[in-house]
């Protein structure tokens, strides 16, 4: 009896020391994450006492380091979208086909052949992509658009955007191929023996049963690809252009990034502190796209667990 309650305490000992040491895990990131959070902050409020905040959001002009300079940001986020929204046309389709051949259609020795060499494209240094988008891509954009009659640049978004977007290729596919090979196959099974073809078993049940793992698959490539700098770097340049064109030279925010703060410009100049006002914006604009994919995924959860009682 004696041996069965230090056992017992024993254990519970351990059970709170393992939950103390995840607690602290969790409140490490948690801290971590306001840390970054604080240091950016402090530093876009000095750059906000000395430049207008409206004009910051709205502007459409940048040119810092000239007379007069005007920190207009909506081109260098208008670019950073245009060249984003072009990796994500690229990186979905392509990801989540091939994820849903790789675990629906493939072979097991086919998918072993397959997921390796993919996920091979996870790991090229994004400078080597940054030349193929420079060398390779770019100038085939261009003689393609001279083909049809349009003109373009060497340094266009739609060259980096589809380079970008067959680099997240591999962070779609491969976490919509692992939640998709999750999905029970009790759930096929039925619906196979309910009349349903493989390819009406896929859109009606095994797509919206792994639809908020892809969500979250799809967020982590956008997030990705609107961090993204050293392609853009190298095949879209450092111009701030507000335009709709996908076939001219853009620039994204981390890019201006970069470029305020390995200047020779002072830390407290405006020219230097304008990398933690884009860096703020950034932060903000990607936590509002969080939540709103956290909703969708607890939305089509729920629908999906309504459907199946």
């Amino acid at each position: 009896m004696h041996s069965f309650e230090s056992k017992n305490k024993s254990t519970i000992i351990k059970e709170k020391l393992i939950k103390s040491m995840l607690i602290m895990a969790s409140t490490i990131s948690i801290l971590t994450t306001f840390g970054i959070l604080f240091s950016i902050l402090f530093e876009a409020i000095g750059f906000f006492e000395l430049r207008s905040f409206w004009y910051f959001l709205t502007g459409t002009i940048w040119s810092p380091g000239q007379v007069g300079s005007q920190f207009g940001a909506v081109p260098i986020f208008a670019g950073t979208f245009m060249i984003t929204l072009i990796a994500m046309l690229v990186a979905v389709p392509v990801g989540l086909g091939s994820a849903i051949y790789m675990s629906e259609y493939a072979s097991h020795k086919v998918r072993d052949y397959l997921k390796p060499i993919l996920e091979i494209l996870a790991g090229i240094p994004t400078v080597v992509y940054g030349f193929f988008a420079a060398i390779t891509v770019a100038p085939l954009v261009v003689k393609i658009a001279d083909f049809f009659g349009l003109e373009a640049t060497f340094n266009s978004a739609l060259a980096s955007g589809v380079v970008m977007g067959i680099m997240i290729i591999p962070v779609i596919s491969s976490l919509s191929d692992d939640v998709i090979k999750a999905v029970p196959d009790s759930q096929r099974k039925a619906s196979l023996g309910l009349g349903m073809t493989q390819g009406e078993t896929i859109k009606n049940i095994v797509l919206p049963s792994a639809l908020p793992g892809i969500i979250s698959a799809t967020l982590l490539g956008f997030s990705k690809a609107i961090g993204e700098t050293m392609i853009v770097v190298m095949a879209a340049g450092l111009r701030p252009n507000l335009s709709f064109n996908p076939l001219e030279d853009m620039t994204t925010v981390t890019v201006r990034i970069v470029d305020a703060l390995v200047g020779d410009q002072a830390f407290n100049s405006p020219e230097t502190l304008v990398a933690f006002a884009l860096g703020l914006t950034l932060f903000v604009v990607t936590l509002i796209l969080n939540i709103i994919s956290l909703m969708m995924i607890r939305k089509f959860k729920e629908k999906y667990k309504v459907n199946t009682l």
